[in-house]
């Protein structure tokens, strides 16, 4: 399944890549974030927040763009993935994943609290639906850095019509396996399957709500800012609407008696 991969950022090579990205260890972006700020929710009625599924081929550039999102937009919560994986050196519960057994996993499925989940060369990988629910309560948005298939599970979810989905392809076959390359972090074996599994990855484009060919990342970032930001301003996820045009109708009515 998807992993990250970006030319860039230093990321941890896994020995098994993940169905779902570890959260960044550094919001930092790559290069200056969009120069117009982000609009900050007023409190819990401003909206509800809505989640926002980023996809794409390993090497096509989504951890950066995620970088560059939530550097935009700092009330931005990143998904963090539960998984049955034992923990690697340098990774804390709660940051790059939460860690569980598999029994623990199991539970939470059959008990509903998994958003969506997979088994992946053993291992259970799954999004818990706690902090997801309280960070739409507060009006934040989600930011869910997976692959096709854990996107697929939530927009099939009863929280589908919250779902912002947004695929990022890559220039061209010649470039992802450049970029790939040019990490200089995956042995040859380990790109060649990367690049193996693009094409079934990237078969899936037309299941998104948005698709964004990632040529030059300061443009693929303005753009995905502009689709948040629209999204956002949909009539649907503006609660306050119906209230404020009464308050305007009862100045109308107040003006001509």
């Amino acid at each position: 399944m998807a992993a990250p991969a970006e030319p860039a950022p230093a990321e941890p090579a896994p020995a098994v890549p993940p169905r779902s990205s570890p959260a960044p260890a550094d919001a930092a972006p790559l290069h200056p974030a969009p120069s117009h700020p982000a609009p900050s929710p007023s409190g819990p009625a401003a909206r509800r927040g809505m989640l926002i599924i980023l996809s794409s081929p390993s090497g096509a550039g989504k951890s950066s763009l995620a970088r560059r999102l939530m550097a935009w937009d700092p009330s931005i919560r990143f998904s963090v993935s539960a998984t049955t994986r034992p923990p690697r050196p340098g990774e804390a519960e709660g940051r790059e994943y939460f860690f569980r057994s598999k029994d623990a996993f199991s539970a939470m499925v059959a008990a509903g609290e998994m958003l969506e989940h997979a088994e992946v060369f053993g291992n259970l990988y799954g999004t818990p639906r706690g902090p997801v629910l309280e960070a739409m309560a507060e009006g934040r948005d989600t930011l869910f850095d997976i692959d096709w298939q854990g996107g697929q599970q939530i927009r099939n979810s009863d929280l589908a019509r919250d779902v912002v989905s947004i695929f990022v392809l890559p220039p061209s076959i010649a470039e992802l396996g450049r970029r790939l390359t040019a990490r200089g972090q995956d042995s040859a074996e380990v790109i060649a399957g990367r690049m193996a599994r693009a094409r079934d990855e990237i078969s899936h484009w037309a299941e998104y709500d948005y698709v964004l060919v990632n040529r030059d990342l300061d443009a693929a970032a303005a753009a995905l800012v502009t689709i948040v930001s629209a999204e956002r301003l949909r009539r649907d996820r503006q609660p306050g609407l119906v209230a404020h045009v009464r308050a305007l109708n009862a100045e109308f009515e107040e003006m001509f008696r």
